[in-house]
C-alpha cells in the first residue's frame, strides 16, 4: 500500500505543501486492517443535540491519521503484578496478534504492518484521538519510519488490575504522519499580543462578537436562540476575516489505503 496526495487536498494547499508518502508493507498474512480514522465517537454522539461535534477540532483529531482495528473481540485481565503471566488474554481461538509481552500490565498488539515514510517524516502512534476504554490507557510512540526495517508493536497499559473488553471493528493503534526530523529547528517565541497589531485586531473583534452573542443568548434573542451557536471556526472566517485560510478544513475525511 502507497499513500500519496490526491486531489481532494485541493489544487492551492497541494501545491504550497510537498505531500509525504507512506507506504504499508504487509508483514505477516493476518496483519490487521487499515482504515481512514472515523470522526464520530460514541460519547460525542450522546452528548445532548450532538453539540461536542460543535467542537471542530475535536472531530478533525477524530479523523486525522489512519486506524488499525482489531479482527476479533477479546477481554484481557490483569492480577495487578509484573510478570507477563499476570495478564492474560480470553479470546475465541488462538491469535498472536496480541500478548503480554512485557509484564507490568502491558498489552501487547502486533499490527502485522511495517511502516515506510519519506526521509524526515516519521509515524506518530498512540490510541484514536477522544477514544475512551476504561481500565486501560494507550501508550504514545513517535517512531522514524523513515529508516526502521522491522514492524512496530502498540502498548497499552492497564491503570489498574481487572478486566478490559475490546470489541472486533475497535481501533487498537492510530498513526498520523509527522515531520519529526524538522522540530528541533523550530524555536517557540515569546509575544505580546500587542506586537501584531492586525492579530490583536483580529482577536479584539471575535472578543466582542462572541461576548455580544453569549449576551444576546443569555437575553433569549430570537435570532441568538434560533442560531445556537456562532460557526466561525467551522467557516474559517472571523468577524474581521471574510476568507477562510486556504488550509481550513471543517472536515476532514482520508483517503482508504489501495
Amino acid at each position: 500500500m502507497n499513500f500519496q496526495a490526491t486531489s481532494d487536498l485541493g489544487q492551492h494547499s497541494a501545491a504550497a505543501m510537498p505531500v509525504p508518502e507512506m507506504t504499508c508493507y504487509r508483514a505477516t498474512a493476518d496483519a490487521m486492517e487499515i482504515i481512514p480514522g472515523r470522526a464520530s465517537r460514541a460519547w460525542m454522539d450522546e452528548t445532548n443535540q450532538r453539540f461536542a461535534y460543535r467542537c471542530i477540532p475535536l472531530s478533525i483529531a477524530n479523523a486525522s491519521g489512519w486506524e488499525i482495528i482489531l479482527p476479533f473481540s477479546f477481554t484481557a485481565i490483569w492480577n495487578g503484578g509484573s510478570r507477563e503471566e499476570d495478564l492474560t488474554i480470553v479470546q475465541e481461538g488462538s491469535s498472536g496478534l496480541v500478548c503480554s509481552h512485557f509484564g507490568h500490565g502491558v498489552l501487547t498488539f502486533h499490527t502485522g504492518w511495517l511502516f515506510r515514510t519519506s526521509p524526515g517524516w516519521a509515524l506518530w502512534c498512540r490510541g484514536a484521538p477522544n477514544h475512551l476504554v476504561d481500565g486501560i490507557v494507550p501508550l504514545e510512540g513517535v517512531v522514524e519510519t523513515d529508516w526502521l526495517p522491522f514492524p512496530f508493536t502498540m502498548n497499552w497499559r492497564f491503570t489498574e488490575p481487572g478486566a478490559v473488553h475490546f470489541e472486533k471493528g475497535e481501533a487498537i493503534c492510530f498513526v498520523t504522519l509527522m515531520p519529526h526530523a524538522m522540530l528541533d529547528a523550530v524555536v517557540p517565541r515569546i509575544r505580546e499580543l500587542a506586537d501584531d497589531p492586525v492579530l490583536k485586531s483580529e482577536h479584539d473583534a471575535w472578543s466582542k462578537s462572541r461576548n455580544d452573542f453569549n449576551a444576546r443568548l443569555a437575553a433569549n434573542e430570537p435570532d441568538a436562540v434560533k442560531e445556537g451557536w456562532q460557526r466561525t471556526y467551522v467557516r474559517g472566517t472571523s468577524p474581521a476575516r471574510e476568507q477562510p485560510s486556504a488550509f481550513h478544513r471543517s472536515k476532514r475525511k482520508l483517503e482508504r489505503p489501495r
